[in-house]
C-alpha cells in the first residue's frame, strides 16, 4: 500500500529536468520509488541526536557518467543526495558505495563543517544487478558538499 500511495503522490520519482539529463547520458539503471533509511547521530546547529533513524523514499540513477540519487517526503520536489561524475575527483567527507544491495552514503559531518560532530548515513535500498554493477569504472565515490547538505538531510529547516 505504501509503495502504491507513494506512485500514485509521486513522491520519490525521479524529477524531470533529472530524468531528462540521465536519458541523454544514457541510463544504465534507475529505481523510483526507493524506501531510503536516514541514520543520524551528532549534532548540528538546531539538532541533537543519539540515534536518529527516519524513513523517506527517494530514486536511483545511473549512468554512462555519474551516479545520481534523490530524496523526497513531499510530492514532486526531490534533493539530490549525490551527483558524482565517475572521472571527477573522487575527495571529500562524503562517501558512497554502490553494491547488489543498493546505493549506502556515509557522513562524517565534523569533516563537513567544525561546528558539526558526529556521523550521517543514507541507505537506499533496491537490487542492482551485477552486471550493471560490473559495467561501471567504480563502486565508490567520494565527493565534497556544503554544511547546507549536512542540514537538510538531517531536518533542520533553511533559515536563509
Amino acid at each position: 500500500m505504501a509503495v502504491f500511495l507513494r506512485k500514485l503522490l509521486r513522491i520519490g520519482g525521479l524529477p524531470a529536468e533529472l530524468r531528462a539529463q540521465a536519458d541523454a547520458e544514457g541510463i544504465l539503471y534507475l529505481a523510483e520509488y526507493l524506501p531510503v533509511t536516514r541514520r543520524f547521530s551528532g549534532s548540528v546547529p538546531g539538532k541533537k541526536a543519539h540515534t536518529n533513524i527516519s524513513s523517506y523514499v527517494g530514486s536511483l540513477v545511473i549512468t554512462s557518467q555519474r551516479v545520481m540519487a534523490t530524496l523526497s517526503s513531499v510530492p514532486k520536489l526531490a534533493g539530490r543526495t549525490i551527483d558524482q561524475r565517475w572521472d571527477a575527483e573522487q575527495s571529500g567527507p562524503v562517501k558512497a558505495d554502490l553494491s547488489n544491495s543498493g546505493l549506502h552514503i556515509e557522513v562524517d559531518v565534523g569533516e563537513v563543517d567544525p561546528r558539526f560532530t558526529g556521523h550521517l548515513s543514507l541507505n537506499y535500498k533496491t537490487a542492482i544487478p551485477d552486471d550493471v554493477l560490473a559495467r561501471l569504472p567504480r563502486r565508490s565515490v567520494a565527493f565534497e558538499v556544503p554544511p547546507e547538505y549536512v542540514l537538510r538531510a538531517v531536518g533542520v529547516p533553511d533559515r536563509g
